[in-house]
């Protein structure tokens, strides 16, 4: 690349990787990726459902202690993931007793 080109599609991946960064900073810091952070929460997947969610497993609440709050919200303020109830999830630390403050 010739230095002074202008690439409009780079410059605009750049910008949204950059506002992620800075919406993912205002509330708190998860140094995970959201797809880290997704599959670490596989196993609370039987909890997050939208049509009968089982209570959440000891798997589930050590997974969710280790990710910690930011890490919740970071993936509660993630577009959707389909097969999730962010309304269920949101209730999550509340079940395994997580003294974590609510995301919103």
């Amino acid at each position: 690349m010739k230095p002074g080109s202008f690439k409009p599609l780079q410059f605009l991946v750049f910008m949204i990787a950059m506002t992620c960064f800075v919406e993912q900073s205002k509330a708190k810091f998860c140094s995970n990726s959201l797809i880290s952070t997704l599959v670490q929460l596989i196993p609370c997947k039987p909890s997050l459902s939208p049509f009968s969610p089982m209570p959440p497993s000891l798997l589930c609440c050590h997974a969710l202690k280790t990710l910690g709050q930011p890490c919740l919200c970071a993936v509660l303020d993630a577009p959707p993931v389909s097969g999730i109830d962010y309304n269920v999830a949101m209730l999550l630390p509340q079940k395994c007793a997580l003294n974590f403050h609510p995301c919103f």
